[in-house]
């Protein structure tokens, strides 16, 4: 392998240690190898700093180990180049698995060119990825408690989801806080309690109210709406902190605000993950690549076999699966709807999202690469679409030997 670096270091790190492999020396001759083990506090990690300016090394490479490699980066990133490696890429051979050797071998690979950098967005995005990640848990942990209401409300024979959509609303609230109190419900009762078409189903409310709702029921109900109410502000708060965060991204947002099927906290959710500097991804497809929408290579001795989507960033996939899942149930009429529908009659439902999520990923690197919203091409487009396709199946028909004549139907 032919080298590229006269001096470089690779870190392979730990929880509790760092080792340091620095090679150093001319580019046509074997480098000479040093190999320190440090710790992780910031006082050893300054000390890697200072050993490394010590030894004039600037370009560093290292493995993404979970979030141990964050603290590294942060000491680091001020003063060498470094360059995050994805550890599938970099995987050393059988029999050579020890510190010492997992370290040469990161900086013998990043000396001859041969470690592909991940991509890692400036410090604002990556707080703002925190925190949209985070409310999204946040809001997974208010679905999951929401569900274990609806469990004890069965459990104790409470049918008030039957007639009430939505139980966690003004006046289901109201009725939880009353069956909490253990009071008996009576017509007038219901009647200051609940709001608008509720007022029509109080005889079926009393029937629903009326169940084996005991002291451990109302004391577990209790619980639960104390930690939904928790969560409720944990959200807020953190929303808070997103939209201060997204404030530099105002422009950003509002473009992809204009695509189908993202409204503004999904947009949000997406710079968060991708950033808003496209020099990152050089063209759509390297995007696609990143979030692993595209299938893989897999070809031998000349036959091309089929090719799995990788794992990528479930983030992303999930925000605009999500947006795609919207407008289809809606039956929104734009190219985004007709790509899904058109590739789900060929490939079916799962297939089609993946490539609908593609087709996401090369409009907003567009946008965000020319700042231009989004523009919808219209029916003629969808028809052209499909005209196309009819043409390349009478193509296909030609060359299996049938000859085939369309004639329009009269309007």
């Amino acid at each position: 392998m032919d080298a590229l670096r006269a001096c470089c270091a690779g870190l392979d790190v730990h929880q509790e240690t760092i080792v340091a492999c620095i090679l150093k020396g001319p580019l046509d001759r074997k480098p000479v190898s040093k190999v320190r083990t440090f710790g992780t506090t910031t006082r050893e990690l300054l000390e890697l700093r200072d050993w490394l300016e010590d030894e004039e090394c600037v370009d560093v490479a290292m493995e993404s180990t979970g979030v141990l490699w964050k603290p590294v980066w942060n000491i680091l990133q001020d003063s060498c180049e470094l360059t995050l490696a994805n550890p599938g890429h970099i995987r050393n051979i059988p029999g050579k698995k020890t510190d010492v050797k997992d370290a040469e071998w990161i900086a013998q690979l990043h000396r001859c060119g041969l470690i592909k950098a991940s991509f890692i967005p400036p410090l604002p995005i990556r707080q703002l990825r925190d925190y949209t990640r985070y409310r999204r848990k946040l809001i997974q942990q208010m679905t999951q408690e929401k569900n274990r209401v609806h469990k004890l409300l069965q459990d104790a024979n409470i049918k008030l989801t039957t007639f009430v959509s939505d139980i966690f609303g003004v006046s289901g609230l109201r009725l939880l806080n009353k069956l909490i109190e253990g009071e008996v419900l009576e017509h007038d009762d219901l009647l200051q309690l609940v709001k608008t078409k509720l007022k029509k189903k109080i005889p079926q409310l009393i029937d629903a109210l009326n169940g084996r709702f005991n002291a451990h029921h109302r004391k577990m109900l209790q619980l639960h709406l104390n930690f939904i109410s928790t969560i409720q502000r944990q959200i807020e708060t953190v929303e808070q902190e997103i939209e201060q965060l997204a404030r530099p991204l105002e422009e950003e947002i509002q473009l992809l605000d204009t695509i189908p099927g993202i409204d503004r906290s999904g947009a949000i959710e997406v710079l968060s993950e991708i950033g808003t500097d496209m020099s990152a991804f050089p063209t759509d497809a390297h995007l696609a690549s990143w979030v692993k929408v595209c299938p893989g290579n897999n070809e031998s001795a000349g036959v091309k076999k089929k090719g799995k989507t990788r794992k990528g960033n479930k983030w992303v996939k999930g925000i605009l699966a999500r947006g795609c899942r919207a407008i289809v149930y809606q039956k929104k009429d734009c190219r985004i709807t007709e790509f899904f529908q058109r590739v789900k009659r060929r490939q079916g439902d799962a297939k089609a999202g993946v490539a609908t999520i593609h087709l996401y990923l090369r409009i907003i690197h567009h946008m965000l690469s020319n700042k231009i919203p989004y523009e919808e091409l219209g029916e003629e487009y969808m028809q052209e679409q499909s005209r196309q396709q009819v043409s390349k199946l009478m193509k296909q028909l030609n060359r299996l030997g049938y000859a085939v004549e369309l004639t329009p139907i009269p309007a």
